[in-house]
C-alpha cells in the first residue's frame, strides 16, 4: 500500500507493490492447466522469421511458459522497481503511478520518459540508473521520471472515455510540476513518441526539448524528393500499416473484446504480447536474441497482475489516429530511428512537423524497443540528443 513520505511532495504517496503469494500460484496454477493449439502449420524447418508467419510459434510459446512457471522470479523484478524509486499520486482524478530517479548529481535535467504498448516502465528499468547517476562524470545526468500511462500496470484504469494522448501530455505536465520540475525534457517511443510530440507541441512554456524514436510526420506528404532509402521506410511503413496492423485495429475498435482474453488466461496474455516484441525487435529468429526472457516476462507479468490487458489496449480507441495534422513542434528536438522498427519517418517528413531538429540519428541496429535491445546505444543517442537541445537553448 501507498504510504507517505515526508521526502516527496505532499500530494505523493511512495508505493511498494506486492502481489500476494496466492496470485503467483494462481498464474502457475493456470499456466500449468493450459490449453494450446496444435503447432503452426507453416513448413517445418522454415529459417528464421518465417517461423512466425502465423504468430508465436507453438515450441516456442511452450519453452517461455515453461518457464514462467518454474524459473521466473517476479519478486526480483519488485524488488528492481523498489530500488529505482515508486511513487503514486492523483492527477487529474486519476491514480498515476510512476518511477522517480533523482540524480546525486547538481547539474542534472529533469527527464520524463513515456513508454507505450505493449511493453510498460519495464522498458526503462535497464537504463534509469545509468541516464540519472553516468559512470563517465562528463556525461550529462538526468533526473529521470517514467510513469506508467493510465490504465498500465500500478495506474488506474480509467472508467470512462476521454484519456486521449492529449490529455495524458498534460497530466504529465501537472505531474512533473508536483515534483518540483517546471521545466523538463522529455522522451518516448511508440505512444510515449505520440505523447512526447504533444508535451513537445503544446507546452513549450515546461517543455526543454524532447526526443523521440517515433517522429510522425503531417499526413499526406509526397515522396518527391525522398532518397531511394527513405522511399524504402515509406514503403515498409505503408506495408506494416496495410498487413500487420490487425492488432491495432482490434485494439482501437474492440478492446473490450479482446480484453477478456487478456485479463482471464496468461497464456493468451503472453501470445498477444511477445508476437510483439518478436515482431518489432532487430533479430532474425527470436525476441531473445537481444532481449531477456525476464524482460518480457516481467513486462507481461505486470499486465497480468494488475488485471489491465483490456485497459491499456484502450488507448488505441482513444488514440489510435488522432494527431493533431496540424500540430508544430517549436521545441528543440531530437530524432532517432531504429533500422527494424515498424514506422520509420524521412527526415524532410519529419521536418514538416517538427520545426527545430537539433540531432537526426540513424541506428545501425535496434528495432521498436532499442532501450531493451541496445541499452548502450540507446543511452548513448539519448545523451547525445539531449545534450544537443539543452545545447540549443543556451
Amino acid at each position: 500500500m501507498p504510504r507517505p513520505t515526508s521526502d516527496v511532495h505532499a500530494d505523493v504517496d511512495v508505493f511498494e507493490a506486492r502481489a500476494a503469494d496466492a496470485d503467483l500460484a494462481d498464474l502457475r496454477a493456470r499456466l500449468a492447466a493450459a490449453r494450446l493449439p496444435e503447432a503452426e502449420t507453416v513448413p517445418r524447418g522454415a529459417p528464421g522469421r518465417r517461423r512466425w508467419e502465423q504468430g508465436v510459434p507453438l515450441a516456442d510459446l511452450v519453452d517461455v511458459v515453461e518457464y514462467w512457471r518454474t524459473g521466473y522470479d517476479w519478486r526480483a523484478f519488485e524488488a528492481r522497481l523498489d530500488r529505482i524509486g515508486q511513487f503514486r499520486t492523483t492527477v487529474d482524478g486519476l491514480g498515476i503511478h510512476f518511477l522517480h530517479r533523482r540524480s546525486a548529481r547538481a547539474d542534472a535535467t529533469p527527464l520524463l520518459m513515456t513508454h507505450g504498448w505493449p511493453d510498460s516502465v519495464a522498458r526503462f528499468v535497464d537504463v534509469v540508473d545509468e541516464l540519472a547517476d553516468p559512470r563517465d562524470a562528463d556525461a550529462p545526468a538526468f533526473h529521470v521520471v517514467v510513469p506508467s500511462l493510465p490504465g498500465f500496470g500500478h495506474s488506474d484504469r480509467p472508467a470512462t472515455t476521454g484519456w486521449g494522448t492529449e490529455r495524458i501530455a498534460a497530466a504529465w505536465v501537472e505531474l512533473m510540476g508536483r515534483l518540483g520540475y517546471g521545466r523538463f525534457l522529455a522522451h518516448g517511443g511508440d505512444w510515449g513518441g505520440n505523447i512526447t510530440t504533444v508535451l513537445g507541441g503544446r507546452f513549450p512554456a515546461h517543455v526543454l526539448g524532447i526526443h523521440t524514436t517515433f517522429a510522425e510526420a503531417p499526413p499526406g506528404l509526397s515522396t518527391d524528393g525522398l532518397t531511394a532509402a527513405e522511399r524504402g521506410w515509406v514503403e515498409e511503413t505503408r506495408d506494416f500499416w496495410r498487413h500487420r496492423a490487425a492488432y491495432a485495429k482490434q485494439q482501437a475498435t474492440r478492446p473490450q473484446t479482446i480484453g477478456y482474453s487478456l485479463v482471464d488466461s496468461p497464456v493468451g496474455l503472453l501470445a498477444w504480447i511477445l508476437d510483439k516484441f518478436a515482431e518489432w525487435s532487430d533479430t532474425e529468429d527470436s525476441p531473445f536474441e537481444t532481449i531477456s526472457r525476464d524482460r518480457v516476462l516481467d513486462d507481461v507479468t505486470l499486465y497480468w497482475l494488475t488485471r489491465t490487458g483490456a485497459s491499456a489496449a484502450r488507448i488505441y480507441h482513444e488514440s489510435h489516429n488522432s494527431l493533431d495534422p496540424a500540430l508544430r513542434v517549436d521545441v528543440p528536438s531530437a530524432l532517432g530511428m531504429y533500422p527494424r522498427d515498424v514506422e520509420k519517418c524521412p527526415l524532410p517528413w519529419a521536418r514538416e512537423r517538427y520545426r527545430n531538429i537539433v540531432r537526426w540519428s540513424v541506428a545501425e541496429r535496434g528495432g521498436h524497443f532499442p532501450s531493451l535491445e541496445v541499452p548502450e546505444y540507446f543511452v548513448e543517442d539519448l545523451r547525445a540528443g539531449l545534450g544537443a537541445v539543452l545545447a540549443a537553448r543556451r
